[in-house]
Order: structure tokens, then sequence, then C-alpha cells
């Protein structure tokens, strides 16, 4: 590890003292009934630091309880020097890489980004919808392929995802399988009501599964084969906003050159977890007042609720996502 890192970075204790203020800003949190601030800390001579009593439910536990850092034998502070490193790489941390950092092996520097990123992603339904009244949002999609000159293969075959983002704000990716009834068309339709305020501007290229899933009066499209921006255009009093989707081609940008760049390769059964990373940051930069510390923080806050674990080495993934543990009174 470099040297002069916080000491969170470096020290067991300071960094769950850390993520205990993250996480417990009240106080002990019982991640088995919920109640706060009535456990007392366990200082036997057997029992290892961190560990709680919950006097209301006789249980015992520690701030990574159900989270995706719970029954990790890697030290406390590396996860989270793993976390700083993932939140502060605009385009990523590769494996590779985040082992040599972290002097651990690749498959665990490989698990550990994965629950990092399970970290980063929102739980279901806990965010509210992108844009609103007067608000522009873009949409646009688009596919991940080998080098057509060296690797060429059929389009069908191409990894597709949509990214659904405002202007100047938040985005979140979604990706497409084109499976499923209706098939691609349907599912861009239900990527964009249930992410997109309905009373939101859409900008869109020139794609035609776009004119079944919005009206037609708070949509705008721009044809690239004719132009890539239309001009704002003043009526009276109202003023409509340049037509474009460049915000999403410039996050797309970013993505794909992590991916050649970082990453190289990205299955289909992970490429959730890229868009959570890659949203993630994106939805936390510098331009919206946050930096690499507080975006690391805002990625350790999620770790709650979740659990990442991986079964079988030849099965599916299994994510847990338990949801938030909300604080009883009692």
């Amino acid at each position: 590890m470099p040297k002069n890192l916080p000491k969170r970075f470096t020290d067991q204790t300071a960094a769950r003292k850390h993520l205990e203020a993250l996480l417990w800003p009240e106080g002990p949190l019982c991640p088995h009934c919920g109640v706060v601030n009535e456990a007392t800390a366990l200082k036997g001579k057997s029992t290892r630091p961190g560990v709680y009593w919950c006097n209301a439910c006789q249980a015992p536990f520690s701030v990574t309880v159900g989270t995706v850092y719970e029954r990790s034998k890697v030290p406390l502070h590396t996860w989270l020097y793993a976390t700083h490193l993932l939140c502060s790489s605009k385009k990523g941390i590769s494996s590779q890489q985040l082992a040599r950092m972290l002097g651990v092996t690749v498959k665990t520097a490989w698990f550990m980004s994965h629950r990092i990123r399970a970290a980063m992603a929102p739980l279901p339904n806990s965010e509210p919808p992108l844009g609103g009244d007067g608000f522009v949002v873009e949409a646009d999609e688009t596919e991940l392929s080998p080098s057509r000159k060296s690797r060429p293969r059929p389009r069908k075959k191409n990894l597709k995802f949509i990214s659904l983002i405002e202007r100047d704000g938040r985005v979140r990716s979604k990706k497409l399988t084109g499976k499923g009834p209706g098939g691609l068309g349907a599912q861009v339709s239900n990527a964009l009501h249930y992410t997109v305020d309905h009373a939101s501007i859409l900008h869109t290229d020139g794609g035609q599964h776009y004119k079944a899933a919005w009206p037609a009066d708070q949509r705008s499209s721009v044809d690239h084969d004719k132009a890539f921006v239309l001009p704002e255009v003043t009526l009276g009093e109202h003023v409509f906003p340049a037509v474009h989707v460049n915000t999403a081609e410039g996050f797309f940008s970013i993505f794909k050159r992590g991916l050649v760049g970082t990453y190289q390769h990205m299955s289909e059964q992970h490429l959730h977890r890229y868009l959570a990373e890659f949203d993630f940051r994106m939805n936390h930069r510098v331009r919206l007042g946050y930096s690499d510390d507080m975006r690391t923080d805002k990625a350790l806050e999620g770790i709650a609720g979740k659990r990442l674990t991986y079964r079988r080495p030849d099965g599916p993934q299994d994510l847990e996502a338990t949801g938030p543990i909300v604080p009883s009174l009692a």
C-alpha cells in the first residue's frame, strides 16, 4: 500500500470506528431486531473488538453483520481501501491491479470488487424517479462488441444496455436482452416508465421504439443521420431546450473506455454490476459536489442490507438483498 494513507485504510480499529460512525449515527443498530442504542460492547478476552450484545433480542452483532462485508476474512481496513480505490478511479480498476495494491489474490480482489459494486447499486424503489416537470431526461442505448476487424460477430450476440440520464444530473442504466414478450421495445418502455418521472421531457435519437413508449408532446428526437444537435427554440415565453443525447453519449464513452482499457471483458451475467459501478460514480461526480472521500462514504453507506454470496463455483451468482433495517424504538 502507498504511504501516508488515512488511518482508516491501514488500521483495523480505525476502519471499524469509521464504519460505525457512518452506519450507526444514533448508536449501535441491531441487525437482528432493529433496536437502536440498546447494546453493550463485549470486552472479554476471547471476544474480538467491535462485537456488541443486543439487550433486546439477546444476540451478538457487529457493524459488518447484514452487509456485503459479513463473514469476510479480509481485514476491514483493506475493504475500506478497496472501496476507496474503486470509487476514485473514473474508469474502474481491474482485479489484477487491485490484487497488487491490496496484497491479496486475484480471486479475492475479483470477489471484493463485485461486493463493492453490489454496495454501489441502490436497493429497488429506494430512489425517486429521474427528471420531473420541466426537466429533460435523455434516453439512449448502446452495444458492447469486440473489434469488428479482428473478432467480428453477429450484432445479436452483442451486450446491450440503455442509459437514462438527467441533463446535468443523475443516470440509471438497465441491461437489455431483447428476450421475452415484446422484445427490445418492451424492455425500453419498461425502463422508461419505471425509472423516469412521467412529467419529464424525453430526448432520444431516432429509435422507433421510443415513439410508442412516451407521449409525443413530451418527447423530442434528433435524427443522427442528419444532425447531432437540434438548437434551442424560443416561441413567445416558452423556451425549448436543445435536443440531443450527447450527455448519454459522453457516459457511454467513459463506460467503454473502462471496458477497453481496464476490464477487457464483461460477461452478460455480471453486466448489471458494472453498470451500477459506472452509474454510481457518475451520480456522485465532482460536478455534483462530491469528492473522492465523500463518494467512498456514500458507497460505504450502501453496504447495509445486502449480502452477495457465491454458493456454487459453477452456478448462478446470488445477491441477497435483505433491505435496509428499520430502526425500532422498542
